[in-house]
């Protein structure tokens, strides 16, 4: 059985066909400037590549090209189940959920914690279920992994009715990409995850740190929302609770602009003033440009604090993974970070380092010193595999 994974956003649609058993990806792709009139996607169909103008641009019109790549392969009938990525289940989910109506209720009822991710996701849902009608749906969470978090990491030191009453805690996300790369981890070290306490940094245009003890999560960096924590492409990270009331009082803006410009014009762009594309920094910083230097030393520097404080909530450490876009291709990042963590007893093997890029996954350590790895993370694999476990215990119960 075929499984069709969704990943849809405000304003993109990305998209893979999958056989989990034998790891088969047919299709693949992703639909993007939805609701405008550039909209178009960009398919891989068993190995051929090809764009599609999508006209209006509207989730059903991209729908119906994947519907008809599905039909040009003869697999349409045999998608028996989608698995949809969704960013905030809140405390309801600690696991994936056959997407019903009153499921469906819920992840709407988490709309507030993700204003800008869920109504996304639940628009992919609805037209999903309306394309595929006879498929079984499941929504996987990226905050579900994150469930396992003792109270003492996900409480904030706030008014406690607002947490009982309004859900204000630590949820943390990308939990499907700590999930797989932890296990993959664990593999290319040829020992137990059971075993281990690692911690593994996703790191893309959004970035996040993970305290992973026994292929659990017990502490992540970001919190209520995905703005805190790290540095990341155009978000702050953390920062002073009390600069939303200062620069709304001397810049003339409302709560809501300054969350704006702490999500969209912040990060690597706001320090750089340059960009948010850490290929272009590094280029930059390369040619002398201030900016650009200034961005990457404030990521490094911050991540590094992170990933020391994640070794710190497991009591040990057996292992540093790099993953994501940043963390799979930029070697500069992971040994300006490796040499930072030398206080873990991390030392970077440079050879190792420089050809873990473009895809290749392996150790990066220098041999006799803390595991450091890059990780090729695979969260559609991971929704699909997640997706067909829950159908399967579903046959079972």
């Amino acid at each position: 059985m075929w499984t069709l994974v969704l990943n849809c956003g405000s304003s993109s649609v990305k998209f893979a066909l999958l056989d989990v058993q034998g790891g088969q990806v047919r299709l693949s792709g992703l639909a993007e400037r939805l609701g405008s009139a550039g909209a178009s996607a960009r398919l891989d169909v068993d190995g051929v590549r090809r764009a599609v103008d999508l006209g209006g641009g509207s989730y059903a019109e991209a729908f119906a090209v994947i519907a008809g790549a599905l039909d040009e392969l003869s697999v349409r009938a045999g998608v028996g189940a989608v698995g949809h990525r969704v960013v905030h289940g809140g405390e309801r989910f600690s696991a994936p959920a056959l997407i019903t109506p009153e499921v469906l209720a819920e992840i709407r009822a988490c709309v507030p914690l993700a204003p800008l991710h869920n109504p996304a996701n639940i628009a992919g849902i609805e037209a999903a279920q309306a394309a595929f009608p006879e498929a079984a749906h499941v929504a996987v969470f990226d905050t579900a992994f994150h469930q396992s978090m003792p109270e003492v990491a996900f409480r904030y030191a706030v008014p406690g009715d607002w947490y009982r009453q309004h859900g204000v805690r630590r949820y943390g996300f990308h939990g499907t990409s700590h999930a797989f790369v932890a296990a993959r981890a664990a593999d290319l070290l040829g020992r137990p995850l059971a075993e281990l306490n690692l911690v593994t940094a996703h790191l893309g245009n959004g970035c996040s740190v993970c305290a992973v003890q026994g292929g659990r999560s017990v502490d992540t960096s970001m919190g209520l929302t995905p703005l805190e924590g790290l540095v990341m492409g155009t978000r702050s990270g953390d920062v002073d609770p009390g600069l939303h009331d200062y620069i709304a009082r001397q810049a003339g803006l409302s709560l809501s602009e300054v969350t704006a410009a702490l999500n969209r014009e912040s990060g690597l762009l706001g320090l750089s003033a340059l960009s948010n594309d850490m290929r272009e920094l590094e280029e930059a910083a390369g040619r002398g440009h201030a900016g650009a230097r200034l961005a990457l030393d404030v990521f490094v520097h911050r991540l590094a604090k992170q990933m020391a404080g994640m070794a710190a909530a497991m009591g040990r450490v057996d292992g540093l993974v790099f993953t994501g876009g940043i963390g799979e291709n930029s070697a500069w990042v992971r040994g300006a970070v490796l040499a930072r963590l030398a206080v873990l007893g991390a030392r970077v093997d440079e050879a190792a380092n420089a050809a873990a890029v473009r895809g290749q996954s392996g150790v990066i350590s220098a041999p006799g010193t803390l595991a450091a790895l890059v990780v090729n993370t695979n969260e559609e694999l991971m929704i699909a595999q997640q997706t067909q476990e829950l159908l399967a215990e579903e046959v079972n119960a």
